[in-house]
């Protein structure tokens, strides 16, 4: 066990996997508690926590779980009140909940808009309007939201809603990092690339309209500078490093964990062919 995150307290929301595998929620408590820090691990899907806080006590580490629908603000609420009463502290926010999803203006369902908005986007509001007061109390606090390189890329198959959600977790995460600089709190997002994990399988599972998950992963390889997709623990090892003392001086700004592609002329992988 390391010791960067020693006697510090994580909320990880998303900490479960959508489908069987790691996603990066799971990936990024599992880092967090290698590392010394307690965590809460809160999901939508209770036994897809449970997971998580099971593989953190096999190595170890202390995991209480929280089941939550963080784009409500009673269980954002309520989430904060309970990591407080049973750690005493809140030092670490990862904002890790999102869903995807395709379709133009034209496509796209007003219902989609919102949930996409209110998953994406309002759950970090959310989730910063309730922790940001003990942080504050606290004189120090980390907050690290995950957007996506499609916030600043389009890509060829419309995501909308996915992508001007995963927009203003950028403007979001600026805007928390400059009004509470001077109060001991950091506030940065993440911006993962092509990366092989659950959720991508699950919002893609006939992504070239012949059934192939597998074909779809050695084409998005292919789309990638280095040769191949990122993986959650990527992500987690970002988060690390921001969630750490490493980064104290480091606030307001968004890290691109994509392998180069945002620096590419390469087209993404689209819905269909």
């Amino acid at each position: 066990m390391g010791e960067r995150l020693k006697d510090r307290v994580a909320i990880v929301t998303g900490a479960g996997s959508i489908m069987a595998g790691t996603g990066n929620g799971k990936a990024t408590a599992i880092v967090f508690a290698r590392e010394g820090a307690r965590i809460m691990a809160a999901d939508y899907k209770l036994e897809a926590a449970e997971e998580t806080k099971k593989l953190i006590e096999q190595e170890g580490g202390e995991c209480i779980t929280f089941h939550s629908d963080v784009s409500k603000a009673s269980d954002c609420q309520k989430m904060i009140e309970t990591c407080i009463q049973k750690f005493g502290r809140v030092d670490i926010l990862h904002n890790n909940v999102g869903m995807g999803g395709y379709g133009g203006p034209v496509e796209l369902s007003e219902e989609i808009w919102d949930k996409t908005m209110a998953i994406n986007l309002k759950s970090m509001f959310l989730t910063c309007k309730y922790a940001l007061p003990y942080m504050e109390k606290q004189g120090n606090g980390v907050i690290i939201n995950i957007s996506s390189l499609s916030a600043i890329r389009c890509q060829p198959a419309p995501a909308l809603a996915y992508s001007v959600s995963k927009a203003g977790v950028i403007a979001l995460t600026r805007e928390v990092a400059i009004q509470y600089a001077a109060k001991g709190i950091r506030c940065n997002a993440i911006l993962p690339g092509l990366m092989k994990t659950p959720m991508v399988e699950y919002y893609n599972p006939d992504a070239y309209g012949d059934g192939s998950v597998e074909l779809m992963w050695q084409r998005r390889d292919a789309m990638c500078p280095t040769g191949k997709q990122g993986e959650s623990w990527d992500v987690a090892y970002a988060a690390l490093f921001l969630a750490s003392d490493d980064s104290k001086y480091i606030t307001g700004t968004t890290l691109l964990v994509d392998g180069g592609l945002a620096q590419t002329q390469r087209s993404w992988p689209s819905e269909k062919k």
